[in-house]
C-alpha cells in the first residue's frame, strides 16, 4: 500500500469514526468520503438508501458479516466484510489485482450502513454462518 492510500484510509476512518459517534452523516462527512472514494460512494449511498445493506451475526458467538445487494439487475448479494474483503468482481480486479480502489461499493456501503445504523439485521446460527462463508 502507497503512503497516499494508507493516509486515505486513515482519514476515512477518521470521519467514520465521527460519522458513528453522531449516529448520522454530514454534509462534510459525505463531502470527503466522496473526495476519497469518488463515484464509489454515490453508488455505496444509493445501495444504502435501496435498503440493500444486511448484517448476518452468529449466535451464540456474535461473530458478524454484511450482505450488501449488488447493483446489477441479477441483484446478487455479496459477502462483505467492511474494513478487509468483499465477494464482488471488483474487489478482486480493481482492488487486489490493480490495486486502482482502496475499496468497493460494497464495503463501502456497508461501512456507512453500519455507522448510522441503517441496515437490516439478521440472526442465524453459528453453523449456517460458517456455512454462508464456506460457500466463498
Amino acid at each position: 500500500m502507497s503512503v497516499a492510500a494508507g493516509v486515505a484510509l486513515a482519514v476515512a476512518d477518521a470521519v467514520w469514526a465521527q460519522i458513528k459517534a453522531a449516529g448520522h452523516a454530514t454534509d462534510e462527512h459525505l463531502s470527503i468520503l466522496d473526495h476519497l472514494f469518488g463515484k464509489n460512494m454515490l453508488r455505496a449511498c444509493k445501495i444504502l438508501d435501496e435498503g440493500g445493506v444486511r448484517r448476518v451475526t452468529g449466535a451464540p458467538s456474535g461473530r458478524s458479516l454484511f450482505l450488501v445487494m449488488g447493483e446489477s439487475k441479477r441483484k446478487e448479494e455479496y459477502i462483505c466484510f467492511p474494513e478487509h474483503l468483499c465477494t464482488c468482481y471488483s474487489f478482486f480486479y480493481d482492488i487486489v489485482g490493480r490495486g486502482e480502489q482502496l475499496c468497493c461499493k460494497h464495503q463501502l456501503a456497508a461501512r456507512l450502513a453500519e455507522a448510522v445504523g441503517k441496515h437490516q439485521e439478521m440472526e442465524v446460527t453459528d453453523e449456517e454462518l460458517a456455512h454462508m462463508l464456506a460457500n466463498l
